[in-house]
């Protein structure tokens, strides 16, 4: 039900597709992103919303410092730095209480969240000189 209403939100901006599991995926711009909803206890169930902002980009130790002093400037997200062999990783994540939202708010909040990932990776790549 609930992943049914944020389909519906994310249906007003983008394409959204569901995956075999259940979970909603959809692309903002270069952002790949992914929705669940999760039952934490009877009355408290919650969405998900993880984006994957860049990906393999060069392991500089002032790399992960700024996405980490930017991920403290966010309201909207938590940011996740994860070193590979490829290089690094970078996602946002943000989970909060979504049962009764109508979709135009819905709407708005993810939006608020996927344009902060998209802003957040224009920002990443600019200071790489480019890259995924």
């Amino acid at each position: 039900m609930l992943l049914t209403a944020a389909r519906e939100a994310l249906e007003m901006f983008h394409e959204v597709h569901v995956d075999d599991d259940g979970a909603l995926s959809f692309r903002h711009g270069d952002v790949p992103c992914a929705v669940q909803a999760m039952r934490l206890a009877e009355g408290l169930t919650v969405l998900s919303l993880t984006c994957v902002v860049a990906w393999d980009l060069p392991s500089d130790p002032s790399l992960a410092v700024s996405a980490a002093e930017r991920a403290g400037q966010g309201l909207f997200g938590t940011l996740g730095v994860v070193h590979t062999e490829r290089g690094m990783d970078v996602t946002l994540r943000y989970a909060f209480p979504a049962e009764g939202l109508k979709a135009e708010p819905l709407s708005t909040l993810l939006m608020l969240v996927v344009s902060t990932a998209s802003q957040l990776r224009n920002e990443l790549l600019a200071g790489t000189g480019g890259g995924a």
